[in-house]
């Protein structure tokens, strides 16, 4: 598991590959991930937007920009968490994704909480040392 805390709000990540999903002769690689998020302050926050930076192996880089997730924007109370689960493709065995999500306060004042950077692996990546 992946994880980070910004301003009071603990992001954690599980990424899993999808073995079913995806096609090792056509580069075709599928992975799961479901990202909890924590309030542990005293105040209502709610997800407004989310950013994701997405690099392949290669060192290809894809942007994602959009509202929400899921197609929700979660309220979460003080001492609440809200979890999703959502999907990645890539090209290649292997890469890794980190991003943020744009949140507002009670106060309509908004501020950006860290996704922790987390690791897309298959059992097709080759590994090695240095």
């Amino acid at each position: 598991m992946y994880e980070s805390e910004t301003d009071n709000v603990c992001v954690r990540v599980m990424p899993n590959f999808l073995e079913d999903q995806s096609e090792h002769e056509d580069g075709v690689y599928f992975w799961a991930y479901t990202v909890e998020i924590e309030n542990q302050g005293t105040h209502t926050i709610q997800l407004k937007s989310r950013y994701w930076c997405i690099t392949d192996a290669n060192g290809q880089v894809r942007e994602v920009r959009g509202p929400g997730v899921i197609g929700q924007e979660p309220v979460i109370q003080p001492g609440k968490s809200f979890s999703y689960t959502s999907g990645a493709p890539l090209t290649t065995p292997s890469g890794f994704m980190k991003g943020s999500y744009q949140m507002e306060d009670e106060n309509g004042d908004p501020f950006n909480v860290e996704i922790p950077a987390f690791s897309l692996d298959s059992p097709y990546a080759n590994c090695s040392l240095n």
